[in-house]
């Protein structure tokens, strides 16, 4: 079994297997005509349940094969442009190709001695993305595994830097459309189930500053402790970005950590026509960005950013084996120190690939696309009787409801806005979100490639109309 150790006796197979793997995925993008086969959970989980791990193949062309059956034929293709759904992006040729190369090297960026070079190209990019942010001279960070563990140690940095003697006193602020892992955060830190105050948003789903200086002063007021701001560049839900100068302001009048979670909104840092959407985001004492969403990097790649590198501290720990702490004052430097986790990818080197090759110019161009064809997208619902579109998009998100002609009940336009989303996943034709605006049901474009146009959301537009009126029409023979 050495034979499939990769090392300097098998250079060559390994360039043969990776290049037939490589080939196989090639002709599957080029023949791709949808983005989902609709395939069921009932109709591959047999095939999958059928094969014995205990019996190999023996042969890479065989398991090829057999992958061809169990996940590359019934995947879901993000890179077709009617692939319309969640926060997935098409990644670009230099990301995948950094992606071969620390999967293969396989660095661990722990420590120096797993990694050399490898950490220092980690801290060369966040040192840019911090410059791009504006943090200033004593700013760090490291790369997380994605938005919810950079949420989760930008709160893990604020609960220690509100210096409190209990922590049931502390409590965070955030919209009532902010990332669930805030929440999920504030639980994971051992803070109280009320700790999390939501701010209600205005109409273009935007924190409502007067309603959060209302919190903060009833806070102090009771006793409490404003431990941070959680401010949202990008929801998920509808691509709002909250008002940061604002919040800005209020937190400094109230010492209260500012984060600002732009793991949607960190495109716009390289973008060559909106980077002024977020400008008060240099005043943050953390961010979190998702490269792997607006910088179109394939997963995982995020990173934590925080304004005072000292702060990073309350995530270090040293172990003799791993980081004694007589390496800091040999000026070794071990990413451990900074980071949640232990044994970490490289993949810094996905992002470090892009920048050399495309540079961040070439990223944000392609950013701006997408947020150009969610404002065309927008005009298109706006003068379509049939749809009633929720907020114009300050990114690359719509959020729409099939409003029909002939019904008025809002829980049977509900029930046929779900079905169209289901019978259009099930068609694999195309691929579309859905949330709750207000407790009723909508549906969600998340505009992320490039290579979607106009014509492309029409057609889709055309096809959910479609479902729903099906679903009404069966719902109307069923009723009589």
């Amino acid at each position: 079994m050495r034979s499939h150790l990769l090392n300097d006796t098998t250079a060559e197979q390994y360039r043969r297997s990776v290049t037939e793997g490589v080939e196989r995925v090639a002709a599957k993008l080029a023949a791709t005509d949808r983005p989902f086969t609709g395939v069921t959970v009932d109709a591959l989980a047999p095939t999958i349940d059928a094969i014995d791990l205990d019996k190999p193949l023996l042969d890479t062309a065989a398991a090829l094969d057999e992958l061809e059956d169990v996940y590359l034929r019934d995947a879901v293709y993000f890179h077709h442009p009617r692939y319309l759904a969640h926060l997935n992006c098409p990644v670009v040729i230099p990301a995948v190709l950094g992606e071969a190369i620390l999967s293969a090297v396989n660095s661990s960026l722990d420590t120096w001695d797993q990694s050399a070079g490898g950490t220092l190209i980690e801290r060369k990019l966040i040192d840019w993305t911090n410059a791009r942010i504006g943090l200033g001279p004593n700013a760090d960070g490291v790369f997380t595994s994605g938005g919810s563990q950079s949420n989760l140690q930008a709160l893990l940095l604020a609960r220690e830097e509100a210096k409190t003697d209990s922590f049931a006193k502390l409590r965070i602020f955030a919209s009532e459309v902010s990332h669930f892992s805030v929440k999920k955060s504030a639980k994971l830190l051992g803070l109280d189930q009320d700790a999390v105050v939501t701010i209600p948003v205005d109409q273009n789903k935007r924190l409502q500053t007067v309603a959060l200086a209302h919190e903060l002063e009833r806070c102090k007021a009771d006793g409490l402790v404003p431990m941070a701001v959680v401010a949202t560049a990008g929801t998920t839900d509808f691509g709002s970005i909250d008002p940061l100068p604002e919040i800005a302001e209020l937190c400094e009048q109230y010492n209260t950590w500012m984060h600002v979670d732009a793991a949607y909104g960190c495109g716009l840092l390289a973008s060559v026509k909106y980077r002024g959407r977020i400008d008060g985001i240099e005043r943050a004492d953390s961010v979190t960005v998702d490269y792997h969403k607006s910088f179109f990097q394939p997963v995982s790649s995020s990173a934590v950013l925080v304004r005072d590198a000292a702060t990073l501290r309350h995530a270090t720990y040293h172990a003799e084996y791993l980081n004694p702490r007589r390496m800091v004052t040999e000026r070794i430097p071990n990413q451990v120190d900074k980071s949640l986790q232990t044994t970490r990818r490289f993949d810094a080197l996905k992002l470090w690939m892009t920048l050399r090759v495309m540079g961040a110019d070439g990223i944000g161009q392609l950013f701006d696309e997408v947020c150009d064809l969610a404002v065309e997208g927008w005009r298109l619902l706006a003068a379509d009787p049939r749809y009633d579109v929720v907020v114009e998009p300050t990114l690359s998100t719509l959020v729409f409801r099939y409003i029909p002609a002939a019904v008025t009940d809002p829980a049977e336009i509900d029930r046929a806005n779900l079905y169209a989303r289901k019978a259009l996943f099930a068609s694999g034709d195309a691929v579309v979100a859905g949330t709750k605006v207000q407790g009723r049901h909508y549906l969600k474009f998340t505009l992320l490639n490039p290579e979607t146009t106009t014509d492309d959301i029409a057609a889709v537009l055309d096809l959910i109309a479609g479902h729903a009126e099906q679903y009404l029409g069966e719902s109307l023979d069923r009723a009589s």
